[in-house]
């Protein structure tokens, strides 16, 4: 086995950044290709069809049999043009991932048997049925009740991808209840963009349309393929369960904004190119601070459309990862003591009037419109701050968060020191007073030769899991393999709800008397000094924080488990309900899936870390440990008994440290296993996920650290498995 690290780590060495052509001189030229979008649609669709569907989407219309044959036909057209012969409904189960099956256009022509057609029906393309049974629907649906249907998004474009057209869908049981993340997405969308509206008709009437924006920042590592598949951990798991640190890890903090290595930069290009041809909008690439880190972050866009892009292009990255030699890395902490990967989620509202509702405004009433919507938005985090916390809480982030630039576990909102003295004046002031805000202010420098620095109007905060940057917010502690649709629906639904609330409150002090102005200050004022408790501009990571927190009575709850519960507590369970984003019954249901995924995670993680254990560790420290004895008995032939005890002195203390931690291992591996049968023994997937958290993986610790310390003290010779040194820093 250690012929195999040591071959992997000759080959990776020897590997050269394969050459990468663009498409075209411009990538306006390819941008959208295989995308059916605006221009392919005006080209494949008539001028009545076109004008049905837009007003399908935008307006709500209903999507007849008729239109849809129509839309199915040129779409097939279309896809068939770019080498199509197949099309699937794409769905977003509760897996995070996406899930997809492939039918070929192919139909008899006539009678069975005799010859074939290429056909594809409206009815085909609005609805499939796939297992509703056989994905995670925390039972919802019983193994004897398979249907469930997939429904056709039309607000989010089909693709085509190699061979096949592939239809953004809902999917839902055929008792009518969400089955996946993409349903209840659209719903909070609906609701923020119909709460918002109301709202922003107080200012302005001309507002008919609020879009939520969303623009994800994805970071991930690369690893070569080859040392890759000799870490088993890393192939079932997604990250290493064992491995001591490297002398050098990110301490000097040079990699990050540094030169893309070749091979990494090679792959950074053929993603872009690749992108493009499906109209995702990258904009940024850059090395992240963790050796072998990297990121890449496109223009923000409309919320629904930016998740689809990014499950997109997560697939992408697998795939070209693989064309360049490399594994892709999106678990949120696949090695310790080193930044793991988030996928900082930046959220903004903005009018069909090219407001952004997040921006301060020239006059004092779009400054009173910008401080409305700031503070609302503060409201509904502080009220939902344990449910936010619980959109984005997984297994695998919940390693990530609390250290190495990761926000903790704990949900505060940064505004920085503009925002955060306007809203103090405001909550004590007597009156409506104009609000002033100087959205960028210049910055002196004394350097000749360099220009006026324009400065935004806050600082940032690296610790904070929800901070205002200036014209959006900022959620940071989404994770790298995160569906964004979790934490989207929530902070949209949250937000969606104070924004009713905020108009109700404003409307019942008009009727009794007050000017719209006073009223609006009022709420405002009195939103204030509720929400106070979330605003926090510190230190995120310091024991200080954790202590004040808990007296302003945020959510402090640090096991994943016990966090999901907030998705079925009342607060939740009303908020969702009254907008009718998810039912009490999809709530209890979604928590189920989010245990038993808990449970699953870590009972795999358990078995890879005894197996690796038991199977590779304890025999390579032992085989080693007989060198080291076979050692000493030939310096006791050798030499006599004081100067053999003298010069044997050092392997006798390796042969005892060896024993003694192996046997440490072994003990720890058995207790483990006997506490996951313990585990699996409990019936609800509540208290079993709480026994994984609570009794299992404590062990994985000690274990852990037994093996790192082995690690040190063995013979790299006949170490198996390849260490941090070669994952993070074989580029």
């Amino acid at each position: 086995m250690s012929s195999l690290r040591f071959n992997a780590v000759e080959e990776a060495f020897k590997k050269k950044a394969l050459e990468v052509t663009a498409p075209s001189k411009f990538t306006s030229d390819y941008y959208g290709k295989y995308v059916f979008n605006s221009a392919a649609k005006a080209k494949y669709l008539s001028k009545d069809t076109l004008k049905a569907l837009n007003n399908v989407i935008n307006k709500g219309a209903t999507l007849d049999i008729a239109l849809a044959n129509q839309i199915a036909a040129g779409m097939k057209l279309w896809a068939t043009e770019l080498g199509a012969t197949h099309y699937t409904h794409w769905f977003q189960p509760l897996t995070d991932g996406t899930a997809e099956k492939h039918d070929s256009f192919i139909d008899y022509a006539g009678a069975p048997g005799e010859d074939i057609i290429e056909d594809f029906s409206g009815k085909l393309l609005a609805q499939q049925e796939p297992d509703a049974s056989s994905f995670p629907n925390g039972g919802i649906r019983s193994t004897f009740e398979a249907r469930g249907y997939t429904a056709w998004d039309p607000s989010s474009p089909a693709f085509v991808v190699d061979d096949t057209l592939v239809i953004p869908t809902i999917f839902f049981s055929y008792t009518g209840e969400s089955l996946d993340l993409k349903a209840p997405l659209l719903k909070a969308l609906a609701a923020v963009d119909k709460a918002a509206v109301e709202v922003c008709q107080l200012f302005d009437t001309n507002v008919k349309k609020v879009n939520a924006n969303l623009g994800w920042e994805q970071e991930y590592f690369l690893i070569d393929e080859g040392l890759y598949a000799t870490r088993p951990d890393l192939v079932l798991t997604g990250r290493t369960l064992m491995g001591h640190e490297s002398a050098k890890n990110q301490q000097l903090e040079d990699h990050y904004f540094g030169a893309v290595p070749s091979r990494v930069a090679a792959y950074m290009k053929d993603l872009e190119f690749e992108g493009y041809k499906y109209g995702i909008p990258l904009k940024t690439r850059h090395n992240e601070v963790a050796p072998n880190q990297f990121e890449l972050a496109p223009i923000f866009g409309e919320c629904n459309l930016a998740v689809d892009q990014n499950l997109l292009v997560m697939s992408i990255m697998k795939k070209v990862a693989r064309r360049h030699g490399f594994r892709l890395l999106l678990h949120e902490k696949p090695f310790a003591g080193i930044n793991g990967s988030g996928k900082h989620n930046n959220w903004s509202l903005s009018t069909d009037t090219g407001v952004i509702l997040y921006a301060p405004g020239k006059t004092a009433e779009e400054n009173l419109q910008f401080i409305t919507f700031i503070v609302t938005t503060l409201k509904a985090v502080h009220k939902h701050n344990a449910l936010l916390k619980a959109s984005i809480m997984t297994a695998q982030n919940a390693h990530r968060l609390g250290a190495n630039e990761a926000p903790p576990a704990i949900i505060s909102a940064f505004l920085g020191s503009q925002l955060t003295a306007i809203l103090d004046k405001l909550e004590n002031s007597t009156s409506e007073e104009a609000i002033l805000i100087d959205d960028k202010k210049k910055l002196k420098l004394d350097i000749p030769h360099i220009p006026e620095v324009f400065l935004d109007n806050t600082d940032r905060n690296r610790t904070s899991p929800f901070a205002f940057t200036g014209n959006r917010f900022e959620f940071r502690a989404v994770g790298s393999s995160a569906n964004c649709s979790s934490a989207m629906t929530a902070l949209n639904t949250a937000v969606a709800a104070q924004l009713v609330e905020f108009k109700a409150e404003v409307d019942a002090k008009i009727a009794a008397g007050s000017s719209k102005e006073k009223a609006i200050f009022d709420v405002i004022k009195t939103y204030i000094k509720e929400s106070k408790a979330i605003r926090f501009d510190g230190n995120g990571y310091s024991d200080e924080w954790k202590v004040e927190a808990a007296k302003r009575g945020l959510d402090c709850e640090t096991s994943a488990p016990k966090i999901v519960e907030a998705y079925t507590s009342k607060s939740s369970i009303e908020l969702f309900t009254k907008t009718g984003v998810l039912t009490e019954k999809e709530l209890e249901s979604r928590n189920e899936v989010k245990w038993e995924t808990y449970t699953k995670k870590i009972q795999i993680e358990s078995r890879v870390l005894g197996d690796l254990a038991i199977n590779h560790i304890i025999p390579v420290a032992t085989r080693y440990q007989s060198l080291l004895l076979d050692n000493v008995f030939k310096i006791k032939a050798v030499f006599d008994a004081e100067k053999a005890a003298k010069i044997s002195a050092k392997d006798l203390a390796l042969i005892e440290e060896i024993a003694e931690r192996t046997a440490i291992i072994k003990e720890n591996v058995d207790a483990m296993i006997e506490a996951r049968k313990a585990a699996n023994a409990i019936e609800h997937e509540d208290k079993k996920a709480n026994a994984y958290h609570d009794v299992v993986l404590p062990y994985f610790d000690v274990i852990r650290y037994n093996i790192d310390k082995l690690e040190l003290i063995v013979d790299d010779e006949i170490w198996t498995l390849p260490k941090y040194r070669e994952l993070l820093f074989i580029r």
